[in-house]
C-alpha cells in the first residue's frame, strides 16, 4: 500500500507580544499575514512565506488552553524567556543576504557558520525567545 503524500500545513510558535511578533515575522522575515484573530494578548496570527500558501506558522498565546495550570504557565513563561520552549528551522538560497537583513530586527544568536554536521546556518531569536535557525539551501 502506498503512503499518501504528507505535507507540513501549520506549525504553532508561541508569542507573548502579538504586535512585536507580527512586526518580526512580517517586517523582518518578510512573511505575509494570512489570518489575524482575537484581541490583545489573546491573538492567533497566521503567517507564511510568500509563494508558499500551503505552509503556515500560527503565532499563538501559549497559555490560552484552559487546561494549563498556573505552574505550567510559569514553566512555559520561563522556558520562553530562556529561548528553550520552541525552535523553528527555516532555509534560504542566500544565507548571507538573509542574515544582513535579520541583523537589523532580530536578536542575533549566531552569525553564519559552517556547522560540523554539514550545513551552513545562522541563528536569531524572535521577540518571544523562539530560536530560529536559518540554513543555506544547497
Amino acid at each position: 500500500m502506498d503512503i499518501p503524500e504528507i505535507t507540513i500545513h501549520n506549525t504553532f510558535i508561541p508569542h507573548d507580544d502579538p504586535e512585536a511578533s507580527l512586526a518580526f515575522y512580517r517586517d523582518v522575515l518578510g512573511f505575509e499575514v494570512r489570518l489575524d484573530v482575537g484581541r490583545g494578548p489573546m491573538r492567533w496570527i497566521t503567517v507564511g512565506p510568500p509563494g508558499q500558501p500551503s505552509t503556515s506558522i500560527v503565532l499563538h498565546p501559549p497559555a490560552a488552553d484552559p487546561g494549563i495550570t498556573d505552574d505550567e504557565k510559569r514553566v512555559i513563561a520561563e522556558m520562553m524567556a530562556k529561548g528553550t520552549y520552541a525552535t523553528l528551522v527555516l532555509a534560504t538560497k542566500d544565507l548571507e543576504t538573509t542574515f544582513e537583513r535579520l541583523q537589523a530586527g532580530a536578536e542575533v544568536v549566531q552569525e553564519p557558520t559552517d556547522q560540523p554536521y554539514g550545513v551552513r546556518d545562522c541563528a536569531v531569536r524572535d521577540p518571544a525567545g523562539t530560536m530560529i535557525r536559518i540554513q543555506q539551501l544547497r
